[in-house]
């Protein structure tokens, strides 16, 4: 063997040896997270799909239920009667006629009517508005006429941050007109809402309530000016009071309930949690062609559950990138992580193995926290203020726009860019963002580049 050739042997082998070297190091330091949700909850996937896949390990029941789960969330619901018993009962009034409408591909809705938004109404008393109840119908089967329609109006709002870049924000208002079925209440109470992704929900289900509470600080005994508190709700499915964890306001505590909920609520289809139609006896719509006792069944309920609760989290992109480090980097030191907390390990609970003792890293506390007057919607949720969300989880953030072709943020999608959504913070974010407002553009942009690696 020539000398050309040993050197280069040699070479290469010193280059291979530093390269590794420096990879351990890198996935040992605490720059990065490899995969948020472990081995078998995570996904490798950037494309359109990547929203969509099961986690692997489970049993071949469960394989074939999440199947079976996913045509009961993805196919249309039709009206009754029908030759299609098995998803007729759609109604009589519904925002949608199917699950994947607010969640195309298991990922995000937009903030416009009839692709992933609706509008929460309550009386300052808790209950739902007197005629039009407690969400806002903007559809109807075909013998029967909708609530009405919901128009939404942006205004531009400027500001600038502090080396003089100026950026503007789009403040919503919204206004239910074409009322069928008479006028609301003068008091009602509006909370827009759009669908979220639907990524490891079950992983987030059985996270330790022990672990959730430890982040509570109501009274903000460590000075920080963060104050995560926890939303404890009745739910159906648990019939007991437990702390929320999904849903905007932390309003639902279990996967069947939130399930159960959007069904009746979002298609109008009647199941044992939620056995009644949605709508009010005011509104004289009693009597019409129904889908059954039940519309869906317990066991279909159930696997359409097991759909929702074993999607898996796609895994980070980008990471060996010196931006996305020095991006998470700013990220903790903008105390972001005090409500965007990174790890967990969830708890032993329920029947699907490989959800269970897996570290995962949601970067959420699923706490409620005061967002500010700004992002306020007025509308109190069980212990829940109207300036008070749910801390969202960020993973999968940055592939909103290859999974739904769109990059619209916050509760009700009025954030155009994660960059709005970061600007729209208030309340307990006030410090974090005058912070963030100080960064130089390349710290931003840093930021940005961080966040769109989840």
């Amino acid at each position: 063997m020539s000398n050309k050739v040993l050197f280069f042997l040699f070479s290469f082998s010193l280059i291979a040896a530093a390269c590794k070297k420096e990879i351990e190091s890198y996935y040992s330091s605490d720059n990065v997270v490899p995969l948020p949700a472990g081995q078998n909850c995570s996904v490798e996937d950037e494309t359109s799909y990547a929203f969509s896949y099961r986690i692997s390990g489970m049993t071949q029941q469960q394989n074939l239920h999440f199947f079976v789960g996913n045509s009961f969330f993805t196919q249309n619901w039709v009206e009754s009667p029908s030759s299609t018993t098995a998803r007729d009962g759609l109604g009589p009034l519904f925002n949608t006629a199917s699950c994947s409408s607010c969640h195309f591909r298991d990922g995000r809705g937009e903030p416009f009517s009839g692709n992933g938004l609706l509008l929460r109404l309550s009386i300052p008393n808790g209950t739902g508005d007197p005629i039009y109840g407690g969400q806002f119908q903007d559809n109807g089967i075909s013998t029967v006429l909708k609530e009405g329609t919901i128009q939404i109006n942006y205004i531009e709002v400027g500001g600038i941050y502090n080396d003089g870049t100026p950026y503007s924000l789009r403040e919503p208002t919204y206004t239910m007109i074409n009322l069928n079925y008479g006028n609301m209440d003068a008091s009602v109470l509006v909370s827009p809402r759009v669908g979220n992704q639907l990524i490891g929900l079950g992983l987030l289900e059985i996270i330790r309530e022990s672990d959730l509470l430890a982040n509570v600080d109501e009274s903000d005994l460590n000075g920080d000016g963060i104050s995560g508190r926890a939303n404890y709700v009745y739910d159906v499915y648990a019939n007991s009071t437990v702390i929320g964890r999904f849903g905007w306001k932390a309003n639902t505590g279990t996967l069947p309930t939130q399930v159960a909920a959007a069904f009746n609520g979002d298609l109008g289809i009647k199941s044992s949690l939620f056995p009644n139609e949605n709508h009010t006896s005011l509104q004289n719509l009693a009597g019409l062609p129904d889908g059954g006792i039940l519309e869906i069944s317990d066991e279909d309920l159930a696997k359409t559950v097991l759909y929702c609760r074993t999607l898996a989290v796609p895994n980070r992109r980008n990471i060996a990138l010196a931006s996305v480090a020095n991006g998470q980097r700013i990220f903790r030191d903008l105390k972001c992580t005090s409500c965007h907390v990174e790890t967990y390990k969830t708890g032993n609970e329920g029947n699907i193995s490989p959800l269970k003792n897996v570290e995962i890293h949601p970067y959420t506390d699923l706490l409620l926290h005061d967002m500010g007057d700004d992002l306020s919607d007025n509308r109190p949720d069980n212990l829940a203020s109207g300036n008070e969300w749910r801390t969202p989880p960020l993973w999968g953030i940055g592939l909103f726009q290859t999974v739904n072709n769109h990059t619209f943020y916050l509760h009700d999608g009025r954030a155009r860019s994660i960059e709005e959504a970061i600007l729209w913070h208030g309340g307990e974010a006030t410090n974090s963002l005058n912070t963030y407002k100080a960064l130089k553009q390349s710290e931003r942009q840093a930021l940005l580049d961080f966040l769109n690696s989840l």
